[in-house]
């Protein structure tokens, strides 16, 4: 038997390199647009251009953001297709500095934090005064988020045909917190001055009438609306956060009911520090001190102001106490 004869069908060739340089600079995108980020689902943004709620475009995040989170609210840089005509996609090449952020976690325990909005303005707590019943616990982690967040809290009461809102508004007089009303009959002349030309996230449990408010203030909307269930709790109806412009300019986003509202993201001095009066004071505090007062910190600074500071540090401490209970309520 013959050896066998090759010919170049047997030889592989390896390919060459070529010759285009690799680089780790990456283009500046000069050109970029500017945009606000007002919904998001499943990998697509959609984003207004310039802030214009009449200029929308569909992007993709460009590959060199790799997993860089972007939320409704994010203001972001976009280039590539920018018509908005169907079937076309933009990229967003870079996001912006985040001025403020609603953050949250799955619980107390769970050190994973999740943006749920970014750059918005004021943070309107939704609460029904009955059906369901109102919880103290939602409004104090809320505004929590809020303050250590950078948003200023407006506390905005639903269903004030069951029930009269005096009561449970009561309960945060202390706080200097804006309160309203919104009743499904009640005139919106107390709520809209306080969201023009502002962005607003509006955030509440199921079934409170967030997205019967939202619907009131934007028309076209048309949002889910649900009832309550045998068991006093709400049917998910939202199910993504999105951003709504205002006839009388700004915005209001809407997100999804929630069941808990997890903080172990915050430390008690993120709360304290939004209170302007109470931040001087707790620079006096030794390292370490949880701002609770004896016995637990019979050193904080807290606990030698006088006059009507001492009901502003008491309100604070609730909020801080608050901070430590577990998510279930």
């Amino acid at each position: 038997m013959s050896p066998r004869e090759y010919d170049e069908s047997d030889v592989r060739v390896r390919p060459g390199r070529g010759s285009r340089p690799r680089t780790k600079n990456r283009p500046d995108h000069a050109d970029a647009q500017e945009a606000m980020v007002v919904t998001v689902d499943r990998g697509r943004w959609g984003c207004a251009l310039g802030g214009d709620p009449d200029r929308r475009v569909t992007a993709m995040r460009a590959r060199e953001l790799g997993r860089t989170p972007i939320v409704v609210g994010d203001e972001v840089g976009i280039v590539g297709d920018l018509s908005g005509r169907p079937d076309t996609l933009a990229r967003i090449v870079r996001r912006g500095d985040r001025r403020t952020v609603l953050r949250r976690t799955a619980d107390d325990t769970d050190p994973s934090e999740r943006v749920v909005v970014a750059n918005a303005d004021q943070l309107l707590i939704v609460v029904a005064l009955a059906d369901p019943p109102p919880r103290t616990g939602l409004v104090e982690r809320a505004l929590i988020a809020a303050y250590a967040g950078g948003l200023d809290p407006i506390l905005c009461l639903t269903k004030t045909d069951l029930a009269a809102p005096e009561p449970f508004a009561a309960q945060f007089a202390d706080l200097d917190l804006t309160v309203t009303t919104a009743g499904r009959d009640d005139p919106l002349d107390a709520v809209a001055p306080l969201l023009a030309d502002r962005v607003t996230v509006l955030l509440g449990h199921s079934g409170v009438g967030k997205s019967t408010l939202v619907n009131r203030l934007v028309p076209e909307a048309d949002r889910a609306t649900g009832a309550v269930t045998d068991i006093g709790r709400g049917r998910h109806t939202s199910t993504q956060s999105v951003a709504l412009p205002l006839a009388s300019g700004g915005w209001v986003i809407d997100t999804p009911g929630i069941r808990s509202f997890g903080l172990a993201h915050i430390e008690p001095d993120d709360v304290l520090l939004a209170f302007s009066d109470l931040a001087e004071a707790i620079k006096d505090c030794p390292r370490g001190c949880g701002h609770m007062g004896a016995p637990a910190d019979p050193e904080c600074a807290l606990d030698t102001l006088t006059g009507p500071a001492v009901d502003r540090v008491a309100a604070a401490r609730r909020l801080l106490a608050a901070l430590h209970e577990s998510t279930a309520w």
